[in-house]
């Protein structure tokens, strides 16, 4: 792994102690919250053959079902939790994916995937809840958008603003986020937005379930 993929050592050692157990009952807790997650792979709508790359894989739920729904694709993930990573292993043998999945320890901010895949740009990225979670938040979209490549598009789904819901569940839900590190970027519709505005892209940016969390997508053109 080279310098520019090492995570931050402050970073993976807080990820891999607050995952440390919660890794064993990650997906069945999260399905009940982290809503939207399989309409992004179901619209990721990749070429025969594709690479695909997501950011922050943590226990592989994600690559497991993009490859399941699209078989053609090659799928790659990156995680700084190697105590996520050792679940996405196992999960993606027993799914007998081992040959169209490929993870490795990087963080979102700084990863290269040449190093950690011999792959230099990808035709789709996501992000599925990962963005919340990242301080440096900004630098792990600049970093996706940056491995690319021409026509390729970012997907990324994650909490919204809630903007429809009663202000009391509001509250209520981020103090409990809070809790687990997890802070939803309110400004993140308009700093897309302006992303897009700069770098020539397109942008869909679609509320999901009252705002409960959002969907948007940057794409890229072709040269």
């Amino acid at each position: 792994m080279s310098d520019a993929s090492a995570p931050s050592p402050d970073a993976a050692g807080l990820m891999d102690r607050m995952y440390r157990r919660q890794r064993h009952i990650y997906d069945f807790t999260r399905k009940f919250y982290l809503l939207g997650r399989d309409r992004l792979i179901d619209g990721l709508a990749p070429s025969t053959g594709a690479r695909v790359l997501e950011v922050g894989c943590g226990t592989g739920r994600n690559l497991i079902r993009a490859a399941s729904a699209h078989p053609t694709i090659h799928a790659y993930g990156v995680d700084i939790s190697e105590e996520m990573l050792s679940t996405a292993r196992a999960r993606i043998d027993a799914a007998g994916l081992r040959g169209r999945i490929s993870v490795a320890r990087g963080d979102a901010t700084a990863f290269d995937p040449e190093a950690l895949f011999g792959v230099e740009v990808f035709d789709r990225v996501f992000v599925s809840y990962a963005l919340s979670m990242i301080p440096p938040w900004r630098l792990a979209i600049e970093r996706a958008h940056a491995r690319l490549a021409p026509g390729g598009s970012l997907h990324i789904v994650d909490f919204g603003d809630q903007a429809e819901l009663p202000a009391a569940f509001r509250a209520l839900l981020r103090s409990w986020l809070g809790l687990f590190s997890v802070h939803p970027r309110l400004s993140l519709e308009a700093e897309l937005a302006a992303f897009a505005r700069v770098r020539d892209l397109t942008l869909e940016f679609v509320p999901l379930y009252r705002c409960y969390a959002f969907l948007a997508v940057l794409r890229k053109g072709s040269p």
